[in-house]
């Protein structure tokens, strides 16, 4: 028996999201038409407000709900390092590590050409800037050990040696073909300690 055309519209738009299959769509659809009617309207309401406060901040292009970010404006982090992460979900992790006190800077993603993602697309104008306007000791370049992310690794590497700043790489205690995010906080912290420069 088919589903309510509802319940069949909420799978659908579920499936969209990362890593969400048929299967775990009808189930979390499912779920939501058979919660209490409060439950699904928090998960809206959070969904909405979400929507409508999250920005990108101006700085560093994290995601936040204040411009600039809580990280980008406290005074206690090293301005004169910062770490370069494909997505803001990087941000999280690293933090989650509680390893490293620098600022950062968010790349929005990573070089791909099969996808028709080139530098153009990522903020490497707005990390260049950055550069230019401050005393930089040293950028570490925390992109994923996957095909993308050592291409875009090597891409700023390239781009930023002329500027005479320090360039370093997360050391490989993450696994390669992994994503930054699903790494566990000692594993985070390891590579960030053991981070090495690349002449």
């Amino acid at each position: 028996m088919p589903y309510a055309r509802s319940i069949s519209r909420l799978i659908e738009e579920l499936k969209r999201l990362p890593g969400i299959g048929p299967r775990t769509a009808q189930r979390l659809a499912l779920y939501i038409v058979g919660a209490p009617a409060e439950q699904a309207e928090r998960l809206a309401g959070a969904i909405k407000e979400a929507r409508e406060t999250v920005i990108h901040c101006s700085v560093c292009g994290n995601f936040t709900d204040a411009d600039p970010c809580t990280i980008c404006t406290n005074d206690g982090r090293d301005r004169a390092v910062i770490c370069v992460v494909e997505e803001p979900r990087d941000v999280e992790a690293i933090e989650r590590s509680g390893s490293f006190r620098g600022i950062y800077h968010v790349l929005h993603g990573s070089l791909s050409p099969l996808d028709g993602i080139g530098p153009e697309k990522l903020r490497i104008k707005e990390l260049l800037a950055r550069l230019d306007h401050t005393t930089m000791a040293e950028v570490v370049l925390a992109t994923s050990p996957d095909t993308e992310g050592e291409a875009t690794a090597i891409y700023l590497q390239r781009l930023l040696q002329p500027l005479g700043v320090k360039i370093s790489r997360l050391a490989y205690g993450l696994p390669v073909g992994a994503e930054l995010e699903f790494a566990d906080e000692q594993t985070i912290a390891r590579a960030i300690e053991g981070r090495r420069e690349i002449t």
